[in-house]
């Protein structure tokens, strides 16, 4: 690896790199080193997208996720040398994705790469280019930023999921996640962050869990004002809204004293934006008595948390 930087940074006509040492570079987070692997196999890929989805924005689409998936997953490469035949693997099943019309898919969707019982999240969080890719999240405007955080790492992930939770037309979410897309390939591979995403999304996530778990022992609203700015907005899963603190209390205060529970299961935070996804269980005389799930969806600040929206990515459905 001695003077390897060197060569993607100078990009020297008579030095060949190959596929293998541009990968083990990848590996150890030299964004640089990922830039020039993907450009060198960016045509085979558009190539295999335009032969499955025909000319046109599916098949750039297509490409753009598909290198999205390859800086995610870039550690789950058997053989580096066979790059390549990876890159074009990812492009085909981005493309059969779409083709799927029926099935609404995220990154996960690979048969060619060995399956993973961790989640996006935590495989970026133990992957060495973590802050190159959420600096590169963080620096999409807000809109964008919640499109991408929803479809790529929560389980609200379809287009009408994203919809519902946004209060927005499907065809503005496909928009918002073509120009992400379009963003993100640029920006992914051209710059370095800070490295300091692991820290505060580990602090997000310590700030939910003892949002939370306040809430029996009956210091929720303590915990919330904690967090939170004295003028929340808050917008209910049935769209009703408010400012302050008063209906989310009063939301989980009731729910307590119907019995029912909520799990933390994922939290997904950017600078901007946190999502945290919850289990609901109802209590066991009234079993349907709230949906399976429910999604927070907050807008941090400087000052705490400014807005947060319920909803649950489940419809709510009666026993039978």
């Amino acid at each position: 690896m001695l003077g390897l930087v060197g060569k993607f940074e100078v990009r020297l006509e008579n030095v060949v790199v190959d596929d293998g040492e541009l990968v083990a570079a990848a590996r150890g987070g030299e964004p640089a080193a990922l830039g020039l692997l993907l450009e060198r196999h960016r045509a085979a890929m558009r190539a295999v997208a335009v032969s499955l989805l025909g000319w046109g924005p599916d098949a750039e689409d297509a490409v753009q996720d598909a290198m999205l998936v390859a800086v995610r997953r870039i550690g789950d490469l058997r053989d580096p040398a066979a790059a390549g035949p990876w890159l074009r693997a990812v492009t085909r099943n981005e493309c059969r994705a779409r083709l799927r019309r029926h099935r609404e898919v995220g990154w996960g969707d690979l048969d060619a790469l060995p399956a993973r019982s961790a989640s996006p999240e935590q495989t970026i969080e133990e992957n060495a280019l973590r802050d190159w890719v959420w600096s590169a999240i963080d620096s999409l405007s807000e809109p964008l930023q919640v499109a991408v955080l929803l479809r790529y790492f929560t389980e609200a992930h379809s287009y009408e999921q994203i919809a519902a939770a946004c209060d927005v037309p499907v065809g503005t979410v496909r928009s918002r996640l073509h120009e992400a897309r379009r963003r993100l390939t640029g920006r992914l591979l051209a710059e370095r962050p800070a490295a300091d995403s692991a820290a505060w999304a580990a602090r997000r996530r310590r700030e939910a869990e003892d949002l939370l778990a306040a809430a029996p022992r009956g210091g929720f609203r303590r915990a919330l004002a904690a967090l939170a700015v004295p003028d929340l907005r808050l917008i209910g899963p049935q769209g009703q809204e408010a400012y302050g603190h008063d209906l989310l209390v009063h939301i989980m205060e009731s729910d307590l004293r119907a019995g029912v529970s909520q799990r933390l299961t994922a939290v997904t935070a950017g600078r901007r934006v946190t999502i945290l996804e919850c289990d609901l269980h109802s209590p066991p005389g009234d079993p349907g008595h709230c949906p399976p799930g429910v999604l927070w969806l907050m807008r941090m600040s400087g000052s705490g948390i400014e807005q947060i929206r319920l909803f649950h990515p489940q419809p709510h459905t009666e026993p039978a």
